[in-house]
């Protein structure tokens, strides 16, 4: 069995926390805001050391820590540090329509 059967692992909140963004502004509607606020809420309460910075990046299905490491081969500033800017830059665009988003 593979690694990932009971494991939620940080890039694929990362990527669906933007994503579900995106597709709310592209669409308008109103499910994928939900679905971003309800991605958000979980992957901030869960994956972040609120102790030293930087996310944990594998977790047990419920929400405890699987393994301490916030680094390895597989595992660099990549997809946390793209969703950040990523979402900040869309939610400026959202609320000043007239700003350019330069990712879309």
């Amino acid at each position: 069995m593979q690694y990932e059967h009971d494991l939620k692992l940080w890039w694929p909140h990362n990527e669906a926390m933007y994503v579900c963004l995106l597709v709310h502004y592209l669409t308008d509607k109103p499910e994928y805001e939900t679905w971003f606020e309800r991605i958000h809420a979980r992957a901030f309460e869960h994956f972040p050391d609120k102790q030293c910075g930087d996310w944990f990046k594998y977790l047990h299905r419920d929400g405890a820590i699987s393994v301490p490491l916030k680094g390895n081969a597989w595992a660099g500033p990549f997809h946390l540090s793209r969703m950040q800017l990523y979402v900040w830059q869309l939610l400026e665009q959202m609320t000043n329509p007239s700003r350019p988003c330069s990712h879309i």
